[in-house]
Protein backbone atom coordinates (compact mmCIF):
# COMPACT_ATOMS: atom_id res chain seq x y z
CA UNK A 1 0.00 0.00 0.00
CA UNK A 2 2.79 2.34 0.90
CA UNK A 3 4.51 1.49 -2.37
CA UNK A 4 1.38 2.41 -4.29
CA UNK A 5 1.15 5.77 -2.53
CA UNK A 6 4.80 6.48 -3.31
CA UNK A 7 4.26 5.62 -6.97
CA UNK A 8 1.22 7.91 -7.19
CA UNK A 9 3.14 10.72 -5.48
CA UNK A 10 5.99 10.27 -7.93
CA UNK A 11 3.55 10.37 -10.86
CA UNK A 12 2.01 13.59 -9.56
CA UNK A 13 5.44 15.19 -9.29
CA UNK A 14 6.20 14.19 -12.88
CA UNK A 15 2.86 15.59 -14.07
CA UNK A 16 3.47 18.81 -12.15
CA UNK A 17 6.92 19.06 -13.68
CA UNK A 18 5.50 18.49 -17.13
CA UNK A 19 2.94 21.25 -16.58
CA UNK A 20 5.67 23.64 -15.46
CA UNK A 21 7.73 22.75 -18.51
CA UNK A 22 4.69 23.21 -20.76
CA UNK A 23 4.01 26.62 -19.24
CA UNK A 24 7.61 27.65 -19.83
CA UNK A 25 7.40 26.52 -23.47
CA UNK A 26 4.10 28.38 -24.00
CA UNK A 27 5.49 31.52 -22.40
CA UNK A 28 8.56 31.39 -24.60
CA UNK A 29 6.44 30.84 -27.70
CA UNK A 30 4.22 33.78 -26.84
CA UNK A 31 7.26 36.01 -26.29
CA UNK A 32 8.72 34.99 -29.64
CA UNK A 33 5.39 35.58 -31.41
CA UNK A 34 4.96 38.99 -29.79
CA UNK A 35 8.50 40.00 -30.72
CA UNK A 36 7.94 38.82 -34.28
CA UNK A 37 4.72 40.79 -34.50
CA UNK A 38 6.52 43.92 -33.35
CA UNK A 39 9.49 43.53 -35.65
CA UNK A 40 7.42 42.52 -38.67
CA UNK A 41 5.00 45.46 -38.54
CA UNK A 42 5.03 47.35 -41.85
CA UNK A 43 7.21 50.43 -41.60
CA UNK A 44 5.60 53.56 -42.97
CA UNK A 45 8.13 55.19 -45.25
CA UNK A 46 7.99 58.82 -46.31
CA UNK A 47 9.82 60.48 -49.15
CA UNK A 48 11.64 63.77 -48.54
CA UNK A 49 10.04 66.30 -50.86
CA UNK A 50 10.90 69.86 -51.87
CA UNK A 51 8.14 72.33 -52.71
CA UNK A 52 8.98 74.74 -55.53
CA UNK A 53 7.03 77.93 -54.89
CA UNK A 54 6.33 79.39 -51.45
CA UNK A 55 3.32 81.53 -52.32
CA UNK A 56 -0.36 80.87 -51.75
CA UNK A 57 -0.50 77.76 -53.92
CA UNK A 58 2.65 76.46 -52.27
CA UNK A 59 0.94 76.72 -48.89
CA UNK A 60 -2.03 74.75 -50.22
CA UNK A 61 0.27 72.03 -51.52
CA UNK A 62 2.09 71.90 -48.19
CA UNK A 63 -1.25 71.41 -46.44
CA UNK A 64 -2.17 68.59 -48.85
CA UNK A 65 1.14 66.76 -48.36
CA UNK A 66 0.87 67.06 -44.58
CA UNK A 67 -2.64 65.61 -44.71
CA UNK A 68 -1.21 62.46 -46.28
CA UNK A 69 1.49 60.04 -45.16
CA UNK A 70 3.54 59.35 -48.28
CA UNK A 71 5.66 62.50 -48.55
CA UNK A 72 7.53 64.58 -45.99
CA UNK A 73 8.00 68.18 -47.15
CA UNK A 74 11.32 69.57 -45.99
CA UNK A 75 11.06 73.15 -47.25
CA UNK A 76 10.67 75.47 -50.21
CA UNK A 77 12.60 77.18 -52.95
CA UNK A 78 11.21 80.39 -54.41
CA UNK A 79 12.31 83.01 -56.92
CA UNK A 80 11.44 85.88 -54.58
CA UNK A 81 14.68 86.90 -52.78
CA UNK A 82 12.65 88.47 -49.97
CA UNK A 83 11.50 85.00 -48.92
CA UNK A 84 15.01 83.52 -48.62
CA UNK A 85 15.84 82.44 -45.05
CA UNK A 86 12.24 83.00 -43.93
CA UNK A 87 9.75 80.32 -42.94
CA UNK A 88 6.44 79.42 -44.58
CA UNK A 89 4.12 77.06 -42.77
CA UNK A 90 6.91 76.32 -40.32
CA UNK A 91 9.32 75.20 -43.06
CA UNK A 92 12.39 77.06 -44.35
CA UNK A 93 12.60 78.85 -47.67
CA UNK A 94 16.12 77.92 -48.74
CA UNK A 95 16.47 80.32 -51.64
CA UNK A 96 16.04 80.08 -55.41
CA UNK A 97 15.90 77.11 -57.77
CA UNK A 98 19.68 77.18 -58.42
CA UNK A 99 20.13 75.50 -55.01
CA UNK A 100 18.39 72.34 -56.19
CA UNK A 101 21.57 70.29 -56.61
CA UNK A 102 22.95 71.21 -53.19
CA UNK A 103 19.62 70.60 -51.48
CA UNK A 104 19.29 67.20 -53.12
CA UNK A 105 22.56 66.08 -51.54
CA UNK A 106 22.11 67.75 -48.15
CA UNK A 107 18.57 66.49 -47.57
CA UNK A 108 18.71 63.28 -49.61
CA UNK A 109 15.90 64.54 -51.75
CA UNK A 110 14.11 62.15 -54.07
CA UNK A 111 11.05 64.17 -55.03
CA UNK A 112 9.76 67.64 -55.73
CA UNK A 113 6.50 69.31 -56.68
CA UNK A 114 6.12 72.59 -58.55
CA UNK A 115 3.56 74.54 -56.56
CA UNK A 116 3.15 77.73 -58.57
CA UNK A 117 -0.31 78.96 -59.51
CA UNK A 118 0.64 80.65 -62.79
CA UNK A 119 0.31 78.05 -65.52
CA UNK A 120 3.21 79.10 -67.74
CA UNK A 121 5.60 79.65 -64.85
CA UNK A 122 4.72 76.25 -63.39
CA UNK A 123 5.45 74.54 -66.71
CA UNK A 124 8.73 76.43 -67.02
CA UNK A 125 10.29 74.74 -63.98
CA UNK A 126 9.97 71.15 -65.18
CA UNK A 127 13.38 70.99 -66.88
CA UNK A 128 15.14 72.17 -63.68
CA UNK A 129 13.61 69.30 -61.74
CA UNK A 130 14.27 66.71 -64.43
CA UNK A 131 17.90 67.82 -64.82
CA UNK A 132 18.45 66.94 -61.15
CA UNK A 133 16.78 63.53 -61.52
CA UNK A 134 14.03 64.27 -58.99
CA UNK A 135 10.63 62.62 -59.19
CA UNK A 136 7.74 65.00 -59.85
CA UNK A 137 5.04 63.86 -57.45
CA UNK A 138 1.29 64.38 -57.23
CA UNK A 139 -0.40 66.02 -54.25
CA UNK A 140 -3.87 64.56 -53.71
CA UNK A 141 -5.85 65.58 -50.64
CA UNK A 142 -7.33 62.66 -48.65
CA UNK A 143 -10.82 64.16 -48.97
CA UNK A 144 -10.65 64.31 -52.77
CA UNK A 145 -12.44 61.62 -54.77
CA UNK A 146 -10.42 60.24 -57.68
CA UNK A 147 -11.82 57.39 -59.74
CA UNK A 148 -9.64 54.32 -60.04
CA UNK A 149 -10.18 54.52 -63.81
CA UNK A 150 -8.95 58.11 -64.08
CA UNK A 151 -5.50 58.65 -65.57
CA UNK A 152 -3.22 61.16 -63.86
CA UNK A 153 0.10 62.49 -65.08
CA UNK A 154 2.90 64.04 -62.99
CA UNK A 155 2.87 67.07 -60.72
CA UNK A 156 -0.91 66.97 -60.43
CA UNK A 157 -2.53 68.84 -57.53
CA UNK A 158 -5.98 67.66 -56.46
CA UNK A 159 -7.19 69.84 -53.60
CA UNK A 160 -9.66 69.13 -50.80
CA UNK A 161 -13.11 67.81 -51.81
CA UNK A 162 -12.34 67.87 -55.53
CA UNK A 163 -13.91 65.10 -57.64
CA UNK A 164 -12.36 63.38 -60.65
CA UNK A 165 -14.79 60.92 -62.20
CA UNK A 166 -14.43 57.78 -64.23
CA UNK A 167 -12.07 57.68 -67.22
CA UNK A 168 -11.05 61.32 -66.87
CA UNK A 169 -7.53 62.15 -68.05
CA UNK A 170 -5.48 64.73 -66.16
CA UNK A 171 -2.24 65.67 -67.88
CA UNK A 172 1.02 66.79 -66.26
CA UNK A 173 1.09 69.93 -64.09
CA UNK A 174 -2.68 70.39 -63.96
CA UNK A 175 -4.41 71.80 -60.88
CA UNK A 176 -7.82 70.48 -59.86
CA UNK A 177 -8.59 72.95 -57.13
CA UNK A 178 -10.80 72.90 -54.05
CA UNK A 179 -14.28 71.34 -54.51
CA UNK A 180 -14.12 71.41 -58.31
CA UNK A 181 -15.72 68.62 -60.35
CA UNK A 182 -14.23 66.95 -63.39
CA UNK A 183 -16.90 64.57 -64.65
CA UNK A 184 -16.63 61.38 -66.66
CA UNK A 185 -14.25 61.19 -69.64
CA UNK A 186 -13.06 64.78 -69.38
CA UNK A 187 -9.55 65.65 -70.54
CA UNK A 188 -7.60 68.33 -68.69
CA UNK A 189 -4.58 69.53 -70.65
CA UNK A 190 -1.03 70.10 -69.49
CA UNK A 191 -0.62 72.90 -66.93
CA UNK A 192 -4.33 73.79 -67.00
CA UNK A 193 -6.01 75.09 -63.85
CA UNK A 194 -9.54 74.20 -62.78
CA UNK A 195 -10.26 76.74 -60.05
CA UNK A 196 -12.23 76.18 -56.82
CA UNK A 197 -15.87 75.28 -57.31
CA UNK A 198 -15.72 74.96 -61.10
CA UNK A 199 -17.89 72.22 -62.62
CA UNK A 200 -17.11 70.35 -65.83
CA UNK A 201 -19.79 68.05 -67.21
CA UNK A 202 -18.93 64.83 -69.04
CA UNK A 203 -16.49 64.70 -71.96
CA UNK A 204 -15.33 68.29 -71.69
CA UNK A 205 -11.87 68.95 -73.12
CA UNK A 206 -9.69 71.63 -71.56
CA UNK A 207 -6.63 72.67 -73.55
CA UNK A 208 -3.09 73.03 -72.23
CA UNK A 209 -2.55 76.10 -70.10
CA UNK A 210 -6.24 77.00 -69.96
CA UNK A 211 -7.69 78.69 -66.87
CA UNK A 212 -11.21 77.86 -65.68
CA UNK A 213 -12.28 80.46 -63.11
CA UNK A 214 -13.96 79.96 -59.76
CA UNK A 215 -17.51 78.62 -59.94
CA UNK A 216 -17.54 78.38 -63.74
CA UNK A 217 -19.78 75.74 -65.34
CA UNK A 218 -19.12 74.01 -68.66
CA UNK A 219 -21.81 71.82 -70.19
CA UNK A 220 -21.05 68.41 -71.62
CA UNK A 221 -18.90 67.77 -74.69
CA UNK A 222 -17.56 71.32 -75.01
CA UNK A 223 -13.96 72.22 -75.86
CA UNK A 224 -11.92 74.98 -74.25
CA UNK A 225 -8.82 75.77 -76.30
CA UNK A 226 -5.22 76.09 -75.18
CA UNK A 227 -4.44 79.09 -72.96
CA UNK A 228 -8.09 80.18 -72.99
CA UNK A 229 -9.60 81.86 -69.91
CA UNK A 230 -13.10 81.20 -68.61
CA UNK A 231 -14.10 83.88 -66.13
CA UNK A 232 -15.40 83.21 -62.65
CA UNK A 233 -19.06 82.16 -62.59
CA UNK A 234 -19.35 81.86 -66.37
CA UNK A 235 -21.65 79.29 -67.94
CA UNK A 236 -20.05 77.88 -71.08
CA UNK A 237 -22.56 76.61 -73.64
CA UNK A 238 -20.32 76.76 -76.73
CA UNK A 239 -16.70 75.89 -77.49
CA UNK A 240 -14.10 78.46 -76.44
CA UNK A 241 -11.34 79.21 -78.99
CA UNK A 242 -7.69 78.88 -78.03
CA UNK A 243 -6.39 82.02 -76.36
CA UNK A 244 -9.84 83.57 -75.97
CA UNK A 245 -11.33 85.00 -72.77
CA UNK A 246 -15.02 84.42 -72.07
CA UNK A 247 -17.22 85.68 -69.23
CA UNK A 248 -20.88 85.85 -68.25
CA UNK A 249 -24.06 83.79 -68.37
CA UNK A 250 -24.11 82.52 -70.99
CA UNK A 251 -20.41 82.94 -71.60
CA UNK A 252 -19.42 85.35 -74.38
CA UNK A 253 -16.06 86.37 -75.78
CA UNK A 254 -14.50 89.60 -74.50
CA UNK A 255 -11.04 88.87 -75.89
CA UNK A 256 -10.68 87.04 -79.20
CA UNK A 257 -8.63 83.91 -79.57
CA UNK A 258 -5.48 83.14 -81.49
CA UNK A 259 -7.26 82.43 -84.73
Amino acid sequence: MQGLREAQSSELRVQSGNKDALLIVLHSALCVSFHAALTQRPIRLTMETLIIGAGGHGKVVLDILRAGTKYRPIGFVDADPKLTNTHVGGLPVFGAIHLLGRLKIQHRLHAAIIAIGDNRTRAGYVKNVEDHDLELINAIHPTASVSTTALLGRNIVVAAHAVICTEAQIEDLAIINTASIVDHECTIGRAAHICPGANLAGRVRIGAGAFIGMGANIIQCRNVGENAIVGAGAVVLQDVPAGATVVGVPAHIIKPGNG
